[in-house]
């Protein structure tokens, strides 16, 4: 495992980034092998967690009118 700082891994995924949208094979292995690594660094969410988060905005910004009128 690496032990890279925070400044260290977002530099080393924006490089990842960058070279994987600069290339002209998406679909070659190298690229895939890119991707895999770049998951590793920068995990995104799961459906659960944005419809979770999604679910707080909009709460947040109605000021829990929706929250009142479901619990009616």
């Amino acid at each position: 495992m690496l032990d890279l700082t925070e400044e260290e891994n977002d530099a080393l995924a924006k490089l990842l980034s960058r070279t994987i949208d600069d290339d002209r094979y998406p679909l070659s292995p190298r690229i895939q092998s890119l991707k895999t690594i770049l998951a590793k660094l920068r995990p995104e969410p799961g459906p659960r967690a944005l419809a979770a988060a999604e679910a707080l905005r909009t709460a947040a910004s109605d000021g829990g009118k929706a929250t009142a009128r479901a619990g009616r």
